[in-house]
């Protein structure tokens, strides 16, 4: 009874302390999931990206990038300093308060686990909820593409958690806990109350169905273009084609550069940094002209 008393109130503590900074967004109705396959809007332009997010341009400008010098800079670690004001950090207990919370398994490595799981699972939401990662690869932004990303996003940290063996795996369950619950509540606020366990059983299909295809994608042994065209069907694809074309093919090589230069950069950081979500995924915001590599 202790034992899960402590887990819960570490979790609820930590809800608390990161309330603000936890966005869920509403999203449009989850029926166009399926109404249609349509997930993006590629620019007809291939080097031209029109930004659609009035609140955060001025409708008079439009932010030009060129997607073929996107992308090649350096792999580097995403771990945050240890001054970075994006840090998330313990609250140190002193004292009788720092007894109890020892009392109620605070400080086990299931709580710290916990609360480094909801970390990590905000540094997911942060990137693939802001217009930046849509406005860069010319993709609307609807319940069925924020899905793939998202999904795309747990399979950067999930691929990353195994390299660390059985404690990575365990680890990367709570996070997958995190997500699931997360889920649920975007389909709930999406409008869809009535078979909802139906809905999250075949959004529960997709996510696997994804994670393996990038896990067979990303090996050494797969072909050259392979990862090309999983990202095409998860996340550009309009109408169900195997293979991207004309702008969309200058899209979806753009992010598969993201992709293999994320990851990359995963495996540099290291393990402390990961499993307390103190990393930040590499920012696509302000972007310029003719942008050459990765903006930190």
């Amino acid at each position: 009874m202790l034992r899960k008393c402590g887990v819960s109130a570490a979790a609820h503590l930590y809800r608390r302390s990161i309330q603000k900074n936890l966005y869920i967004g509403r999203e449009e109705s989850l029926y166009s999931i399926f109404s249609c396959r349509s997930h993006s809007n590629v620019a007809a332009a291939a080097a031209v990206h029109p930004t659609t997010h009035s609140h955060e341009t001025s409708s008079s400008t439009k932010t030009e990038v060129n997607l073929n010098k996107m992308f090649w800079a350096k792999p580097c670690s995403l771990a945050l300093s240890s001054d970075s004001p994006f840090r998330v950090d313990d609250p140190k207990y002193e004292g009788f308060k720092h007894t109890v919370m020892k009392l109620l398994l605070f400080y086990s490595k299931q709580s710290r686990s916990i609360r480094g799981a909801n970390v990590v699972y905000q540094r997911i939401i942060s990137q693939i909820d802001k217009p930046a990662i849509y406005d860069v690869f010319s993709l609307e932004k609807n319940f069925k593409t924020t899905f793939s990303l998202l999904i795309l996003h747990m399979w950067f940290c999930l691929h990353r958690f195994k390299q660390e063996g059985k404690e990575g795996v365990e680890f990367g369950q709570y996070l997958y806990e995190i997500y699931n619950h997360d889920v649920e509540l975007r389909v709930s606020k999406a409008g869809v109350n009535l078979l909802l366990i139906t809905w999250m059983k075949d959004l529960e299909k997709i996510f696997y169905g994804n994670i393996v295809a990038y896990d067979k994608a990303i090996a050494p042994e797969a072909k050259q273009d392979e990862l090309q065209i999983v990202l095409w069907r998860n996340i550009f694809s309009d109408d169900g084609s195997s293979k991207p074309s004309g702008a969309g093919l200058l899209a979806v090589q753009a992010m598969s550069r993201y992709v293999r230069m994320e990851s990359t950069c995963m495996s540099l950081t290291d393990k402390e940094a990961l499993f307390s979500g103190n990393f930040q995924f590499t920012s696509l915001k302000n972007l310029k002209p003719d942008t050459e590599g990765l903006q930190k």
